[in-house]
């Protein structure tokens, strides 16, 4: 019989079999033979995990303090672009990022030797969308256009733009090489990575917009380069002789045509999920920035403190990643079920404890994105102190949204993104838009306007996260994923 695109051939006698003979992640017995959850073997796994994504947070609040010493008009400037800039990258990204749930479940099938063959298609991958990277970073003026953001702030927004999409085809390419070390729970080794990158972004930011004068594109370059040079650090550790020897990473770098189709068919969905909420993100941006730099600055910076809770978060997601699919890979659906359903409860206790945490703190923190001699100094860390009691509330839900890294381990993406496209596009972004702007404002005269401004925004985005992570769990606990059996993850059969 021939199977589907989604269907896995596990090449082993029957799933219960592969159960008796492969271990099964983060499980323990008692002195009676019960199995039980290891909560330290999850936290092994998801604590390089942790940092690896608070790696990501950390350069991302270094970026807005760098460009929060030029101007507030230059950090309005940066949020009107920061996650339409993402969204981008995402949209192509499920190339790379689908790369961790095809080498974990090979490898809790025990196939070492195709473990390493989803890199090298990923890597196909990335060439072939790179030419619409460059593409897209020269139509910086006519995306942003439609948006009338004020003159000052879209000149600096363009300035952004351009380096930070070049870098787009680094960040996959890297996606792709951490999803192997990733997959097969060597989790230290990109969290050494990514912490060297951090290190030459920092360094780079002050050589590039201060010693240099490049301004707010200094930033984007930054970056760039940071995501080459550990691209390059990470491919060289994927091909040293110990990796080569039990996964056979430097034999498998042919080009598969049917090979990329399969990760292809992995890979959309799972971009498009991601590109669904964060088009929805960066419409929700672009509006608070039209309301004014103050408004746009505070939510900005709200937005990249609460990366600092969300991306350590997304560690234990993609910690989930991991043991949903190694479990599948085990033949045992009811493991990665329990496994996975744990991950996502500690996900919800941390973000909701930092979350309170960081409202507490934020008068403190605040001032430290802001030049102080900025005439709208003030009312920025005013807002953006009032927003992050708001963002606050939607924090819980935020880590029951977390679900969606178990639905990817276990390639459960085409249907939870459907429902997102209608929750996103045509939920959350019309009430966003009736609850910031007033009469007269705006960018379409057929919706209701309340006029709350960036508080009403916010308010718009804390009803769209209880409706995601309420969604997003639903589903993995509704055991949808069981039928769906994910991918073939023989690529020679």
């Amino acid at each position: 019989m021939e199977l589907a695109p989604n269907e896995v051939n596990l090449n082993i006698k029957t799933h219960s079999e592969a159960a008796e003979t492969l271990p099964l992640p983060a499980s323990r017995y008692d002195a009676h033979g019960v199995r039980h959850v290891d909560y330290r073997a999850i936290i092994a796994l998801a604590g390089p995990l942790f940092l690896n994504s608070g790696m990501q947070a950390a350069l991302n609040l270094m970026d807005m303090w760098f460009i929060g010493r030029l101007s507030v008009d230059a950090v309005a400037a940066m949020g009107a672009t920061f996650f339409l800039v993402l969204m981008f990258i995402l949209l192509f990204g499920g190339v790379g990022t689908c790369v961790q749930t095809l080498v974990a479940q090979n490898y809790g099938a025990g196939r070492h030797a195709d473990a390493a063959k989803p890199v090298w298609t990923g890597l196909h991958g990335v060439l072939i969308v790179t030419p619409l990277f460059i593409a897209l970073a020269a139509m910086g003026h006519p995306l942003l256009a439609p948006f009338k953001l004020a003159s000052p702030i879209e000149t600096l927004a363009v300035e952004f733009w351009f380096p930070r999409l070049i870098g787009g085809p680094f960040a996959l390419a890297f996606w792709a090489l951490s999803g192997f070390f990733n997959g097969i729970g060597r989790t230290k080794i990109t969290l050494a990575v990514s912490i060297g990158m951090v290190v030459v972004n920092a360094a780079l930011n002050e050589i590039l917009i201060f010693q240099l004068g490049m301004g707010i594109a200094g930033s984007g370059w930054a970056t760039t380069i940071s995501l080459l040079i550990g691209t390059l650090i990470i491919g060289w550790l994927f091909l040293r002789p110990a990796v080569q020897e039990k996964f056979q990473s430097r034999l498998s770098w042919q080009f598969d045509i049917k090979a990329l189709g399969k990760h292809f068919a992995l890979a959309i969905p799972m971009g498009l999920f991601a590109t669904v909420d964060l088009l929805g993100i960066a419409l929700f941006q672009l509006m608070q920035v039209q309301l004014g730099p103050i408004d746009g600055a505070a939510t900005q910076i709200v937005m990249m403190l609460n990366s600092a809770v969300f991306y350590p978060a997304v560690g234990l997601g993609l910690a989930s990643t991991t043991l949903v699919g190694q479990s599948i890979g085990a033949g045992d659906k009811d493991w990665a079920m329990r496994v996975g359903t744990v991950t996502t409860m500690l996900a919800v206790g941390f973000m909701g404890t930092i979350g309170i945490l960081f409202s507490l703190t934020g008068p403190w923190l605040v001032p430290f994105f802001i030049a102080a001699e900025d005439p709208n100094a003030a009312a920025v860390i005013k807002l953006s102190t009032t927003l992050l009691w708001i963002a606050a509330a939607y924090h819980v839900f935020d880590g029951l949204s977390m679900s969606g890294f178990c639905l990817r381990g276990a390639g459960d993406v085409k249907t939870p993104t459907i429902a997102l496209i209608f929750l996103s596009w045509f939920c959350f972004v019309p009430l966003a838009h009736m609850l910031s702007f007033g009469p007269g404002q705006g960018w379409v005269d057929f919706l209701p306007t309340f006029g709350l401004g960036a508080i009403g925004g916010w308010i718009a985005t804390v009803i769209y996260i209880f409706l995601l992570g309420v969604l997003l769990f639903w589903r993995w606990r509704s055991g949808a994923w069981r039928e769906i059996s994910v991918l073939q993850l023989r690529t020679d059969d």
